[in-house]
Order: C-alpha cells, then structure tokens, then sequence
C-alpha cells in the first residue's frame, strides 16, 4: 500500500466521526470537491463547509471499501456508503477518485446516482 492509498483509507474512515473539519483538512488549500452530478465546490474553507451542509441531517455514516488502488498520485476507491439520516437511510454505491499532492487532497470526483440517494431520503 503506498502513502496516498493510506491517506484515502484514513479520510474514508474519518467519514464514520462526522466532522466536517477534519475532513476538510484531508484538502489541499484550495482542494476541489466534486460530488458528482452536482457542481464542483472549490477550496478547503468551502469544501468544510459544504460537508458541513450535506451532512446535517446525518446521524450516522459508515463506508465500506469494496476496492481500493493507487497509481502515482491517484487513488480509486469504491465503496458502499452506509448513511443514516433524519430523512431516511441509504446504502449507496460510490467511485471516488482522489488526486493527491503533497499527502493532501487535491481533487476528489465522487461518482454515485443521485436518484438511489434523493428515492431514499423521501422516507
């Protein structure tokens, strides 16, 4: 397992606490988030805070790695997200891929359909 592999294993990890903070110090400075389908958020402090949003109604969350794997300074991991929230529960499956510089995130593309999610938080 290389260094950036660990990296993105520790960050998905981290997922399961929650905070918004700390995720957001797995970015670069200015470290660029794309949930995919919906717009790209751009720089730490931004990232931190839509983390912060999405979040909000989740109570709980654990990811699952399916497979993971690093060539040079990116990392694909494909998992199986397991969230719960005030509006309904969701096991959905994700791709990220994570470009990595200098040990930090300096993009993240997270692959997922949002209709899996929207159907599941409708109760």
């Amino acid at each position: 397992m290389n260094d950036n592999e660990r990296i993105i294993r520790d960050f998905i990890a981290a997922w399961s606490r929650l905070d918004a903070s700390e995720l957001a110090s797995y970015f670069t400075e200015d470290g660029c988030y794309y949930n995919i389908p919906t717009d790209p958020v751009r720089g730490r402090d931004n990232v931190e805070a839509f983390i912060k949003g999405f979040t909000a109604n989740w109570t709980e969350t654990e990811w699952d790695i399916v497979s993971i794997g690093a060539v040079g300074d990116r990392v694909y991991a494909e998992r199986l997200d397991r969230t719960r929230t005030t509006a309904g529960n969701v096991d959905l499956p994700c791709l990220g891929v994570f470009e990595m510089r200098d040990g930090r995130i300096a993009e993240w593309r997270d692959y997922f359909d949002l209709g899996t999610f929207m159907k599941a938080m409708q109760g």
